[in-house]
């Protein structure tokens, strides 16, 4: 049985045995979360907690965004938690996160969150980290679950982490999806029919970005197990080979433009979608170092790491974000 609690001095009077995980949410619960705390069960063990706030936290809602349209959906939340495994959900009041009003001191997300999503809402993310490192101290947590769909919210939780030395352990957990491919997103509630057929082009354009990025990792693969491809290319011509020849001089060419290569795969889907009705309103898309949010530009040619193929889009008065994680140079 689930036990709801409001203030941080009932959950501090819980008697634990195991480690505590938290899954932080905004309520209005859905597969997505339940995958979370599924997770958080799994490592917490038997004889661990597992804690899912809800809280819908109004520092991270600039002007003109969907505070007061937010879903509160609490008696629902309680029990899709429960049967995800959770033993606690606390739900605090505004007054018991904020007691002295909206806080004077508040944590600065720094050069990475004013890139994509904090270029787009100027102060989110100042708010998240804010309310984030209040719920930590609140809930006291060994292990704290994010959702990698927010990857650049799961990113800058980790630095804060690191960075002002919380004794917590923060876990990504992969992107839930729905069967169409849409991610699984509070928000994808107001989509209408046709909205939501309109949508779908944010995941449609991440798999397209995803598959020519693959097909790239084969070709740059080949290319080191076959370092002379151009003159094999050249000679191939010369005998009147040309469709081994054009196959050759792909691997060639497999290295250079990878990264505009996957851009211009997803933005080619999301082009399409701009035409359609609704249309699709992009904010950005954008290919990314995990690390920092930095763009990966066309020019580096040579990039070897993790990415993030990153989109958000407006589909009427819906915003939306997505993205998909990548990895260049996989080693041979």
């Amino acid at each position: 049985m689930t036990t709801t609690l409001r203030t941080a001095a009932e959950l501090h009077a819980r008697t634990r045995a195991g480690r505590r995980a938290v899954v932080m949410t905004m309520g209005a619960l859905h597969e997505g979360h339940a995958t979370l705390v599924r997770t958080a069960r799994a490592i917490a063990g038997p004889d661990g907690e597992v804690v899912v706030t809800v809280f819908v936290n109004p520092l991270q809602f600039g002007q003109g965004e969907d505070l007061d349209r937010y879903p509160r959906t609490l008696d629902a939340d309680v029990k899709i938690a429960e049967q995800a495994g959770a033993d606690v959900v606390f739900a605090p009041s505004v007054d018991e996160v904020y007691p002295g009003g909206e806080p004077q001191v508040r944590i600065s997300a720094g050069p990475m969150g004013e890139r994509l999503e904090g270029g787009s809402r100027p102060g989110h993310f100042d708010g998240m980290l804010t309310v984030v490192a209040k719920l930590l101290h609140l809930t006291r947590p060994d292990v704290a679950l994010f959702g990698q769909k927010d990857a650049q919210q799961l990113a800058l939780i980790r630095r804060m982490v690191r960075d002002l030395n919380f004794g917590v352990e923060i876990v990504g957990v992969p992107t839930v999806r729905e069967e169409d491919g849409l991610a699984l997103s509070s928000r994808n509630r107001y989509l209408s029919p046709k909205e939501r057929r309109t949508a779908l082009a944010l995941s449609q354009a991440l798999f397209a970005g995803s598959d020519r990025h693959a097909a790239q990792e084969a070709l740059r693969a080949r290319a080191r197990e076959v370092p002379a491809t151009r003159a094999r290319a050249e000679a191939l011509s010369a005998i009147g080979e040309s469709r081994a020849a054009a196959d050759a001089h792909a691997v060639a060419k497999a290295v250079p433009g990878a990264a505009a290569a996957v851009r211009a795969a997803a933005r080619l889907v999301l082009d399409e979608a701009a035409r359609l009705d609704p249309p699709l309103e992009l904010d950005y898309l954008a290919l990314v170092d995990p690390s920092d949010f930095t763009e990966i530009t066309d020019h580096e040619d040579e990039y070897i790491g993790e990415a993030v193929l990153a989109v958000a889009a407006r589909v009427g008065t819906t915003r939306l974000i997505d993205n998909i994680p990548l990895t260049f140079g996989a080693a041979s």
